[in-house]
């Protein structure tokens, strides 16, 4: 039982992570919290010994898909504001 603590506690830290990304409004908390889920689900994989899953999950999931919804929300904010701009001359 004490050799799965430390997996119990990163499954923990994955739901809560995940429910926590869920529940926020804000996108760039969103992209925060995604980054947190994806550096605890790459420990559970180095926990359950997949070390390249891991290395995957580290470069997609804890770097890639965060910087994606930051740059998608940047241009979505941009386009907004311009069209507010042509709106209002």
């Amino acid at each position: 039982m004490a050799d799965e603590l430390p997996l119990l506690c990163g499954l923990i830290l994955v739901a809560g992570a995940g429910t926590a990304t869920v529940l926020v409004r804000d996108p760039v908390r969103q992209s925060f919290l995604l980054s947190l889920l994806g550096l605890a689900l790459a420990t559970v994989f180095l926990l359950l010994q997949a070390p390249d899953v891991a290395l995957s999950q580290l470069a997609v999931g804890s770097a890639l898909t965060p910087l994606m919804v930051l740059l998608s929300v940047r241009k979505v904010r941009r386009t907004a504001r311009s069209e507010r701009r042509e709106e209002h001359e």
